[in-house]
C-alpha cells in the first residue's frame, strides 16, 4: 500500500496529462490573435506565442517527456545494473575498467554531450534524445551494483551457486542481480527525473525536437515574454517541476531502507 502510494504522484500526473492530451487542442494548432493571452474559460492555462494552447502544449509534452524519462532509465538500469554486478564478480582489471568507466561518464556533463551530438543532427527527434540519454544513463546504475556486489559477492548463497557448477552469468542473473534490483532500482527516480530537465533545457537553447512540444518549449516562450505575460513562464516551470518531482518521488518506492523506516513508525 505505501509503495502504491508514492507511485501515485507520477500514475496521476501522467494519467491527468495523457487524458488532458487526448481531448485538447492540437498543441502544434495556432491562434495569431491569441498570442499571449491571460487565462480563460476557453484557455485555462493561457496562450503563448502565436495563440498556442498553453494546456495542451503542457499536457503532451509532460505526456512525452515522462514516456522519455521512462524509457532512459530502464534502459540504463538494464545496462548498468548487469554490468556492475559482473565486474564485481570478476573483480581484477574488469572490475577496475567499469569503476574507471563509470567515472569517466559521470566526469563529463550529460549536457554537453547532448548538445555535440544533437549539432550533428539535422533534424532531432526522441529517438536521438534516448539515445544520447542512455550513453551516460547507465553509469549510476552500474556504481551502485559494483558496489552493492562488492558486499554480496562472498555471501554464502553466491558461493554455493559457484560450488555447485553455475558460470559467470548464470550466477550474476540468477542470484546477484535479484539481490540488487531494490538498492540500484532506487536510482531509477532521479534519472528518470534528470532526463525531464535535461530534454526541458535541451529544447530551452534550441537543441529540442522538431515539432516544439516540449516543457523546455514553454520556459523559452516564458523568458521571452516575462513581462507582458508571466503566466507563460509560471506554466512552463511549475510543469518541470511537478513531473520531476513525481518522478523522484516515485523512485522512493523502491528504497528498501526508506520503507523498513516507514514500517517501523
Amino acid at each position: 500500500m505505501r509503495r502504491s502510494f508514492r507511485v501515485a504522484p507520477l500514475a496521476a500526473i501522467f494519467g491527468l496529462a495523457s487524458i488532458v492530451a487526448a481531448g485538447a487542442r492540437s498543441p502544434t494548432r495556432l491562434a495569431p490573435e491569441l498570442s499571449w493571452a491571460s487565462p480563460t474559460g476557453a484557455f485555462p492555462l493561457g496562450c503563448g506565442e502565436a495563440g498556442v494552447d498553453l494546456l495542451a502544449l503542457a499536457a503532451h509534452a509532460t505526456q512525452r517527456g515522462v514516456l522519455l524519462a521512462t524509457a532512459v532509465a530502464l534502459a540504463g538500469f538494464a545496462i548498468g545494473c548487469p554490468l556492475g554486478a559482473a565486474a564485481g564478480l570478476a573483480r581484477g582489471r574488469f572490475e577496475r575498467a567499469v569503476a574507471r568507466a563509470c567515472d569517466l561518464v559521470q566526469a563529463f556533463p550529460t549536457f554537453l554531450l547532448a548538445l555535440v551530438v544533437l549539432s550533428a543532427v539535422r533534424a532531432p527527434t526522441r529517438a536521438h534524445l534516448a539515445a544520447v540519454f542512455v550513453l551516460t544513463a547507465w553509469a549510476p546504475f552500474a556504481r551502485l551494483a559494483l558496489a552493492q556486489t562488492r558486499v554480496i559477492r562472498d555471501a554464502a548463497f553466491v558461493e554455493a551457486a559457484r560450488a555447485l557448477g553455475g558460470g559467470g552469468l548464470r550466477v550474476v542473473f540468477a542470484h546477484v542481480v535479484p539481490n540488487l534490483l531494490g538498492v540500484v532500482a532506487v536510482q531509477l527516480g532521479s534519472t528518470g527525473a534528470a532526463i525531464v530537465v535535461s530534454e526541458a533545457a535541451l529544447a530551452f537553447v534550441g537543441f529540442g525536437t522538431r515539432d516544439g512540444v516540449s516543457l523546455g518549449s514553454i520556459l523559452d516562450q516564458g523568458v521571452s515574454a516575462m513581462l507582458r505575460a508571466p503566466h507563460v513562464l509560471l506554466v512552463g516551470a511549475a510543469s518541470v517541476f511537478l513531473t520531476s518531482v513525481a518522478l523522484m518521488i516515485a523512485g522512493r518506492a523502491f528504497d528498501p531502507t526508506f520503507a523498513r523506516a516507514r514500517a517501523r513508525h
